[in-house]
C-alpha cells in the first residue's frame, strides 16, 4: 500500500515539466515580416507604402542577423515621363528623392523608422510639374490576419519538414512572411531550410493554402 501511495504521489511530480513546458517560439526565427501596406491612387500614379522588419545583411542561409525596422514607398506612375518623386510623410521629409528600377517600370524609395503607422497615413508627393497630398490606407481589414497567425499555420501545415530541420529542439532554419495586396489580401509565407525555400501563399482572411512551391 505504501509503494502505491509513493506512485500516486510522485506521478504529478513527473508530469509537471511537460505539463508546464512553453510551445516553440517560431517568432525568433523571422528573417523578414512585411506586417502591413498602404496604398494611395491618383490620375497621377500609384503609390504603396510598405511596412517591413528585415534582417541586415540579407541572406537565405537559415541564419537570422540582426532586424532593422523598413518604411519601403514604390509609386508606379501613370505618366512614363516621370521618374522621380520627393516624399513626405506625416511632414517628415525622407532623405532623398526615389529610384526608378527599369525592370519593375517603377520609383522606389526606402527609410528606416522606429514606429509603424497604423490604419493611414499623410504622404506629400512632388515630382517635376506637381504636388499632392495623399492618404494612404492600410489594406489590412478586422478579419486580417496578423504575420504571426500566418506564420503558425504555415508552421502546422508543414510539420514534417519542420521536425526534419530541428535538432536538440531547436529549429533550423528562417521565415519571411509578406502581407500582399492584389485582388484581396495574401500572406507569402517562406520556410528556409538547408533543404532549400519552400513557398506558401496564404489568404489572409481564411488562412486557407493556396498554393504551395519548393525550390531546393
Amino acid at each position: 500500500m505504501k509503494k502505491f501511495l509513493s506512485v500516486v504521489f510522485l506521478l504529478p511530480l513527473l508530469l509537471l515539466p511537460s505539463a508546464c513546458a512553453r510551445p516553440y517560439d517560431y517568432t525568433k526565427h523571422l528573417s523578414e515580416v512585411r506586417s502591413d501596406v498602404f496604398r494611395a491612387e491618383t490620375e497621377a500614379f500609384v503609390l504603396t507604402l510598405s511596412c517591413l522588419t528585415r534582417e541586415h545583411p540579407y541572406a537565405s542561409d537559415t541564419v537570422v542577423c540582426p532586424l532593422t525596422r523598413l518604411m519601403e514607398a514604390v509609386i508606379v506612375s501613370k505618366d512614363k515621363s516621370v521618374t522621380e518623386y520627393t516624399l513626405r510623410i506625416d511632414g517628415t521629409d525622407w532623405g532623398g528623392e526615389t529610384s526608378y528600377r527599369t525592370v519593375e517600370d517603377d520609383c522606389y524609395y526606402s527609410e528606416s523608422t522606429d514606429v509603424f503607422p497604423e490604419n493611414s497615413v499623410s504622404i506629400h508627393v512632388e515630382w517635376a510639374g506637381g504636388a499632392v497630398d495623399v492618404a494612404a490606407t492600410s489594406v489590412k481589414n478586422e478579419h486580417t490576419m496578423s504575420a504571426e497567425e500566418a506564420l503558425e499555420i504555415a508552421v502546422g501545415q508543414e510539420e514534417e519538414l519542420i521536425a526534419r530541420n530541428t535538432a536538440n529542439g531547436e529549429f533550423c532554419g528562417e521565415f519571411r512572411v509578406r502581407l500582399l495586396r492584389r485582388d484581396a489580401n495574401y500572406y507569402y509565407v517562406g520556410i528556409v531550410t538547408k533543404e532549400g525555400v519552400l513557398s506558401l501563399l496564404l489568404g489572409a482572411e481564411s488562412g486557407e493554402v493556396l498554393a504551395r512551391r519548393e525550390n531546393g
